[in-house]
């Protein structure tokens, strides 16, 4: 009897060279951290869960008309959580994706939870001029503490908006009192996209898109889409966007600006429901193909 060789334990299943580090135009790096999460726990088995899924997904993109691995994609050894605290994840993050951006590879973190964002975005400010970050979200993230952190995932944005000028966060649907009042106060009405605007404004893509700069870095927080689509969420919340909007404004994103790097996060996967999982891994690929395909 024959047995068909096992695919290998990364992102896609990809076989050598396609899969090797040196071949590879684009990097994975799972980090599965959920040290601040408050609502449903489960985002550290994130990273696992989207490989997983990945590994069901054809090579060949309908919509790209390609095998996006031909590419190269390599897998990183998974980012273990720093036992000293959520500041310490944020650097030891930070530190990683610094080096990594010496490669001019797309560097994509599947995590866990949000906070790791902060690390992602600290470690490449240092090397790319003017970047400019796209927030996919349910929430607005801008708190300044919460629970004694100013690294919890309720304060990514804050903290990234002390790094980065051009901060555009679209999909918000559920903020603070503490939240709507910063905007209001440093005046980021206009790079703040709710949804009640989004479902107005026919034109809100080229909005968004005018607002960022040349090098972008997106963050896609899995509860900015609508929990009918992406249910396996920390915290979800109804009336997102939905699976083709979503893939609408990256598409245009990736075709008109240029990528560094991006995050899916906030997977929190549920047992015996596999379809979020696929779909975060799916997310993903297209991501990279949507990048890829036009550099």
């Amino acid at each position: 009897m024959r047995y068909e060789r096992a695919q290998p334990y990364n992102f896609m299943g990809i076989e050598e060279p396609l899969s090797s580090f040196e071949d590879s135009s684009a990097l994975i790096l799972p980090v599965p951290y959920d040290g601040t999460t408050t609502y449903i726990s489960g985002t550290r088995q994130g990273p696992r869960a989207i490989i997983e899924a990945s590994r069901s997904l054809e090579f060949y993109d309908e919509e790209i008309g390609e095998e996006i691995v031909r590419y190269g994609i390599h897998t990183l050894p998974e980012v273990e959580p720093a036992a000293e605290g959520p500041r310490w994840m944020v650097e030891r993050v930070a530190g990683i994706v610094s080096e990594l951006s010496e490669t001019g590879k797309l560097i994509v973190l599947l995590g866990g939870e949000h906070s790791i964002t902060i690390g992602a975005v600290w470690g490449l400010c240092g090397r790319v001029k003017e970047l400019s970050v796209l927030q996919i979200d349910a929430h607005a993230d801008l708190r300044d503490e919460h629970q004694s952190s100013k690294f919890s995932h309720a304060c990514v944005m804050r903290r990234v908006r002390e790094r980065c000028r051009d901060v555009v966060q679209v999909a918000i649907r559920s903020l603070s009192a503490e939240e709507a009042e910063f905007i209001e106060r440093e005046g980021l009405r206009d790079q703040v996209f709710f949804m009640d605007d989004i479902s107005k404004n026919p034109s809100w893509i080229e909005e968004v898109i005018s607002r960022l700069g040349d090098a972008v870095y997106i963050t896609i927080d899995l509860d900015g889409l609508d929990p009918s689509v992406m249910p396996a969420v920390g915290t979800p919340e109804p009336g997102g966007l939905g699976w083709r909007e979503l893939l609408k404004l990256l598409r245009e994103i990736a075709e008109r600006k240029r990528v560094i790097g991006f995050d899916v996060v906030e997977l929190s996967p549920i047992p015996g429901f596999a379809a979020p999982n696929v779909t975060a891994a799916k997310l993903t690929y297209k991501l990279i193909g949507y990048i890829l395909s036009r550099r």
